[in-house]
């Protein structure tokens, strides 16, 4: 038996338009897994490489868009990707920047993990949640502070849900992407300063794609990590090692 088919399995990923939600997406249609493909933007991008992928709209400016997704949907393994981000010096950073991070990255990560583990609960068939983190889970940053703080509470909130439902069969995880090369981290690569300054660090000697994402996502998606709770898997190219 391959540890890691998730053949009869059903995911839904956020923010699955573009960039690392896209690379899992994907990553997981291969792995055998069917895939809601779910954000606010359109999907018919992500759909053409997800064969097996249907599409479903959530806008998570709204904390609790997905409060009542799995009443309708049986998933088995939950990627809470959606994510922003605002740049501004903290002496500057607003309260609406503020908020609208917290909101997407902190808030709505924790009450989808909420719904999904009372719809598995009460059917009783367990699951996966992978959460995504950043290496600012760990690290401060600069000019992120909403970003950071949203960051450091998803490792939190992945370590404290773990605790309460791994013995119930649940398994909550998360990935930690390093620098990755999507519409996020724009401002950075155009920065020829800041560009030079993290590659230069990066011991792998590159920025990351988001197809780099897809063979951690499946592992912790798959029977392979069946025992593994409350870990938040460095995927930075060797980063926080340096």
């Amino acid at each position: 038996m391959n540890p890691f088919d998730l053949t009869g399995k059903r995911a839904l990923v956020t923010g699955a338009n573009t960039g690392i939600g896209q690379a899992i997406a994907v990553a997981l249609c291969n792995a055998g897994a069917d895939v809601i493909c779910a954000g606010r933007s359109g999907m018919d991008e992500t759909l053409a490489l997800v064969p097996n992928g249907t599409a479903l709209q959530l806008d998570f400016a709204d904390p609790m868009a997905a409060r009542d997704v799995f009443n309708d949907h049986q998933v088995d393994i939950l990627v809470n990707n959606a994510g922003i981000i605002r740049r501004d010096d903290s002496v500057d950073f607003s309260e609406a920047d503020w908020d609208a991070v917290m909101d997407v990255n902190l808030k709505a990560v924790f009450f989808t993990c909420q719904a999904f583990a009372k719809a598995a609960l009460a059917r009783g068939t367990g699951g996966k949640i992978i959460n995504v983190a950043s290496l600012l889970s760990f690290q401060g940053g600069i000019r992120v502070p909403s970003y950071t703080a949203s960051k450091h509470g998803v490792a939190g909130l992945t370590k404290l849900m773990a605790n309460e439902w791994a013995a119930k069969g649940i398994n909550v995880n998360a990935l930690a992407p390093g620098y990755i090369s999507t519409n996020n981290t724009t401002a950075l690569r155009a920065d020829e300063e800041r560009n030079k300054a993290i590659l230069d660090r990066i011991p792998a000697g590159r920025w990351g794609d988001a197809s780099d994402m897809g063979g951690a996502a499946v592992f912790l998606a798959s029977p392979a990590a069946n025992y593994v709770h409350g870990a938040v898997l460095n995927v930075d190219g060797g980063w926080l090692a340096r």
